[in-house]
């Protein structure tokens, strides 16, 4: 049974490094997520990474693409929901012509016509549209199955599946069958494109936990901010080291 002992323990107030690491990282129960995280790693390696490279080494790329662009596009109109609740009109209407070009143009969204039109994809959720209406995200939570899920991206998941998701009101032999059919294929095919990219991050990391949760809150701040950098975040330019001879460091590829 896991109880309350499972929290992170807040370190002696006079080391104040250790103290700001501890608030930064805002992981009050860093032990359980720990555990689900390894648990996760356990799942991955025995099921989802080998029918991920399967599926990368069977299916063929266009098929795969078309996978994709299909899946996205069943997306759309969530994205459109949150585009508008966010008030980016621009960006909804982007999301609309999308929708309209790849369902009719597209075969129902197998192709991609709406990008080279000038109509570029963009994401959208309710956990973002949350975080532009000043939600705090809350503690960072790791999740079975789900993976990180901090309270605010959490309630914004629920509402976008339960609400926004026009495959929630399917009902082909369940009310769960579709959206649970297309949970399971989206996974394998974000598995199947990221299969060099995680392994070479858990590699070359020194903590694997630390960093995904690092690169999670990056990739989450990156998409609130609609890929928009925040200057009041900069570094003070009298920090900042112009040594030549300091190696530079090239961020992965997504």
């Amino acid at each position: 049974m896991i109880t309350l002992a499972a929290c992170a323990t807040r370190p002696d107030p006079s080391n104040k490094a250790a103290v700001q690491a501890y608030e930064e990282a805002n992981d009050p129960v860093e032990p359980l997520n720990r555990y689900f995280f390894e648990l996760n790693r356990f799942f991955d390696i025995i099921l989802l990474k080998p029918v991920a490279t399967w599926y990368q080494g069977v299916v063929p790329d266009p098929a795969r693409n078309s996978i994709r662009h299909f899946l996205d596009n069943l997306a759309a109109p969530t994205v459109l929901a949150n585009d508008a609740l966010q008030g980016e009109w621009s960006r909804a209407g982007t999301t609309a012509s999308r929708f309209g070009i790849n369902t009719t143009v597209g075969v129902l969204g197998l192709f991609d016509p709406a990008t080279g039109w000038g109509y570029p994809q963009h994401r959208e959720d309710f956990g973002q549209t949350l975080a532009t209406w000043d939600t705090p995200e809350g503690p960072y939570i790791f999740l079975p199955v789900l993976g990180p899920s901090p309270p605010r991206d959490l309630a914004g998941f629920a509402v976008d599946e339960l609400f926004f998701d026009p495959l929630t009101y399917i009902y082909w032999g369940g009310p769960y069958t579709v959206p649970v059919t297309r949970f399971v294929v989206n996974g394998i095919d974000v598995r199947s494109r990221n299969l060099a990219t995680l392994d070479q991050i858990e590699r070359t990391s020194v903590d694997y936990y630390a960093t995904v949760r690092s690169l999670y809150r990056q990739t989450r701040a990156n998409e609130i901010a609609n890929g928009k950098t925040n200057t009041q975040n900069l570094p003070d330019i009298d920090n900042l080291n112009f040594d030549t001879n300091e190696p530079q460091t090239i961020a992965p590829e997504k």
